[in-house]
């Protein structure tokens, strides 16, 4: 048991940020101890009268985007001594210190008819220091949240070393009615629940969206025709087409290749379910494994070099790792239990994965050699992890026991801490999370 407490706590922890006179604030997130930086984001100031709600609450969202994290703690406004009443204003940085602050973030908004520019400045406040230079964005009034987004982005980025994840979106399947007549129709968001729309009605039942790599696509599985199919969804035009399968095929659990021309997924053919890679631009197919047992749910590599997937050809369902054009594959998963719905993590070093075990299911994680696995939820059901465009958080479904077989969705660390609902009207399930957008 200590081994596990004395384990746990170097996983959980965050480094300390270095706050030295002479150095740039940084906040290195491995596996030191810490408590989170302490940032003031005073109203950004309205450059002009039209820009004063639009400055109000872009500044909110870049304060609830960083606090979100679990990274960043906001100095409250009622701590402020001094304030910030123009961008251009030198920094009374002996107030902020006072204050405990060790990050602050000035901004100006102005609007110009339909048309919004964003600029802010970070400041490291202990040392006295700009963090980079300045920022502008341009764009529109009616797409201020991303304008915030991006704000975050740069910030986050600047203090942790690394990329961001605000400015981007997720797609899901949207569910509705009861238990035992479940409506469901593919839905996209941005990260935090904002800006939802649908991308197909109800009439049919889906499953498993997934984004292309750069998030102008979205491969999901349809039971329209009464079988499993998979259909390529643009995004922009809602148009769609269908990969081909023969008469009594069983195509699903879809996922793009890294440079989005192909795509690999099961196909159940006679009682056998194999893992199939098929061209878009070709229709060429290729079988990548053959054996009697269940292989499903594959994911590339982010380097396109490899895929994990589950198999059941051990005796119960574990991971394994192949070559991009198949081979004899390796187990990856030795520990008690069934795992399942593996995902490669964008920075390449970690898998995702479900576990089920002694009835509970858990988000965990292990290197790519099977090594360090870490369970990070346990439930009655969480499933289907996907990770967040720097590979810093995980996205996943959770159902709650006793609310009528209730789906929504969670975002977790993956040091295990900040675990919290995804703010989404209705039940969600099966989400993946898209790349930083454009």
């Amino acid at each position: 048991m200590m081994k596990h407490i004395l384990a746990v706590l170097l996983v959980l922890v965050l480094a300390v940020p270095a706050m030295a006179q002479n150095g740039p604030l940084r906040l290195t997130i491995t596996d030191g101890v810490i408590e989170p930086i302490t940032f003031a984001a005073p109203n950004f100031e309205a450059e002009n009268a039209q820009a004063q709600q639009v400055a109000s609450d872009l500044s909110r969202l870049v304060v609830q985007d960083l606090a979100g994290t679990g990274l960043f703690r906001e100095v409250p406004a009622t701590a402020f001594i001094s304030q910030v009443s123009s961008f251009a204003q030198p920094v009374a940085f002996a107030d902020w210190r006072a204050i405990n602050a060790q990050a602050l973030i000035v901004g100006a908004v102005a609007v110009n008819g339909q048309q919004l520019t964003v600029k802010f400045r970070l400041y490291d406040v202990f040392s006295g220091q700009e963090l980079g230079d300045g920022l502008q964005f341009a764009g529109t009034v009616a797409g201020w949240r991303r304008m915030g987004h991006k704000v975050a982005d740069a910030v986050y980025s600047r203090i942790t070393g690394e990329g961001g994840y605000f400015d981007s979106r997720v797609v899901f399947v949207s569910e509705s009615g009861p238990k035992d007549n479940r409506l469901k129709r593919l839905a996209i968001m941005d990260f935090d629940g904002a800006n939802l729309q649908f991308l197909t009605d109800s009439s049919a039942i889906v499953l498993a969206p997934r984004f292309s790599p750069n998030g102008d696509r979205v491969l999901y599985t349809s039971f329209e025709s009464g079988f499993p199919r998979i259909n390529v969804l643009n995004v922009a035009n809602v148009g769609r087409q269908q990969l081909q399968t023969a008469p009594g095929e069983m195509a699903f659990s879809p996922r793009f290749s890294r440079d989005g021309r192909q795509v690999i997924y099961s196909l159940s053919n006679g009682g056998n379910t194999d893992i199939y890679r098929t061209d878009l631009s070709s229709g060429q197919n290729v079988r990548l494994t053959s054996a009697p047992s269940i292989e499903t749910a594959p994911s590339f590599s982010p380097d396109g070099s490899q895929i994990v997937f589950e198999s059941d050809r051990s005796g119960t369902q574990q991971l394994y790792i192949m070559g991009a054009n198949g081979g004899e594959p390796r187990r990856i998963s030795f520990g008690d239990g069934r795992y399942g719905t593996p995902v490669w993590s964008p920075r390449g070093d970690l898998v995702a994965f479900t576990k089920q075990n002694a009835g509970r299911f858990h988000i965990g994680v292990m290197r790519t050699d099977g090594s360090e696995e870490r369970l990070l939820t346990s439930s009655f059901l969480d499933e289907g992890p996907s990770w967040s465009p720097n590979g810093r958080v995980i996205m996943f479904s959770r159902e709650t026991q006793g609310v009528a077989g209730s789906s929504t969705m969670y975002s977790v660390d993956i040091s295990g801490r900040n675990l919290k609902a995804v703010p989404v009207q209705g039940g969600a399930s099966d989400p993946s999370w898209g790349p930083l957008q454009p």
